[in-house]
């Protein structure tokens, strides 16, 4: 390794101290550090591919104990154009679904490839985020990217996630699933994006996953942030147009850091005319995690659901204990207990689920 990359790494690795856990892949992390997503993170919204930088802290900073590589940090570049990283997540989990035999074993969630391509660097980006398995592979995001000289404004096209409230790595939470915008529900179109220190915002005008199956319509989606160093809150909105039905979603959204324990919050609203007769939906999320200290987090949060605002008591709650281990760097091991709450006759709205999960990163 040169000296110039050496002293850089050294640079990076000793101003990441000061970011500990940033790169871990959760919003909470952003919320505990005051910094934003795209400080880790290629997409300024989160989730997929780490920067140069993200790589660093990963090995660095958020293992309880880090391995010596032989002076050789794994910072995701080949070359000087290309950059690559993967995720893999696989569990044991244990269902107890009220009345029905209990459920127990092993399972793949996923294993994601990701690689950037600098056509000209910090200008012109191409991107690609492929899941591989389970199942066949399936391009999750496929975009270009196009930033303006001074890095305040951007324009990309192509398949990619949609901006709105939390990105978070728990895909079935109610905010998300009410809202049907998640890291499973990626849509077809042209994203504007504004970024300044204190600022994040994006407008989104792409098919709308409505629409897969019928290829008329769209969905408008925006979002802004205000990110400060102990709190942040941000507004978000879309609509779609679909000949099933148009629907309206709004959310609000924020995080706060008291001492170790970073606080995230969201609520969710969804005016779905898909339904006959149409449905109001409700969501919310209020989440906690303790930075114990260095690679161990406890998670705690609870949820509620609101199918239909017309209809009484047929709200749902789940409530969640999670403990994250990070051993070593680019592994993560995670304990997990979650217990559903709804009305006595839906089995599955009152269930348990126990998960050890594993997951491999860089």
């Amino acid at each position: 390794m040169s000296r110039t990359r050496s002293t850089l790494v050294r640079i990076v690795a000793g101003f990441a101290v000061l970011l500990a856990h940033l790169a871990h892949g959760e919003p909470y992390i952003a919320v505990q550090q005051g910094y934003k997503c795209d400080a880790c993170h290629f997409n300024p919204t989160g989730g997929g591919l780490r920067t140069e930088f993200g790589d660093v802290v990963s090995e660095n900073v958020l293992p309880a104990s880090h391995i010596d590589m032989g002076g050789q940090p794994w910072l995701g570049k080949v070359g000087d154009f290309v950059r690559i990283g993967a995720d893999l997540r696989a569990d044991w989990s244990y269902t107890d679904v009220p009345h029905t035999s209990i459920e127990k074993g092993f399972s793949l969630e996923q294993i994601r490839a990701y690689a950037d391509v600098a056509v000209i660097p910090k200008r012109l980006d191409l991107y690609v985020d492929e899941q591989l398995a389970p199942g066949g592979a399936s391009a999750m995001e496929a975009y270009g990217r196009y930033t303006t000289a001074d890095g305040q404004w951007y324009v990309k096209g192509g398949k990619f996630y949609l901006p709105f409230g939390w990105r978070l790595q728990d895909n079935t939470a109610f905010v998300r699933e009410v809202s049907g915008i998640s890291m499973t529900t990626p849509d077809t179109g042209v994203e504007l994006g504004f970024e300044r220190p204190e600022w994040s915002a994006q407008l989104d005008l792409t098919n709308g996953a409505a629409n897969a199956n019928t290829g008329s319509g769209h969905q408008i989606t925006g979002q802004a942030v205000s990110v400060h160093p102990i709190w942040r809150v941000g507004l978000g909105a879309s609509f779609t147009q679909s000949e099933a039905g148009n629907k309206r979603v709004a959310t609000i959204f924020g995080g706060l850091r008291t001492g170790p324990v970073a606080w995230l919050a969201e609520g969710d609203i969804v005016r779905d005319l898909s339904f006959e007769p149409e449905r109001t939906m409700l969501a919310s999320l209020l989440e906690a995690d303790w930075l114990v200290r260095r690679g161990h987090n406890v998670k705690l949060s609870y949820e509620y659901e609101d199918p239909d605002r017309s209809v009484h008591n047929n709200g749902e709650t789940r409530a969640s204990a999670l403990y994250e281990f990070t051993p070593i760097q680019f592994l993560q091991l995670r304990l997990g207990y979650r217990k559903y709450k709804g009305i006595p006759q839906n089995n599955e709205q009152n269930m348990s689920l126990a998960f050890l999960e594993m997951h491999v990163f860089l």
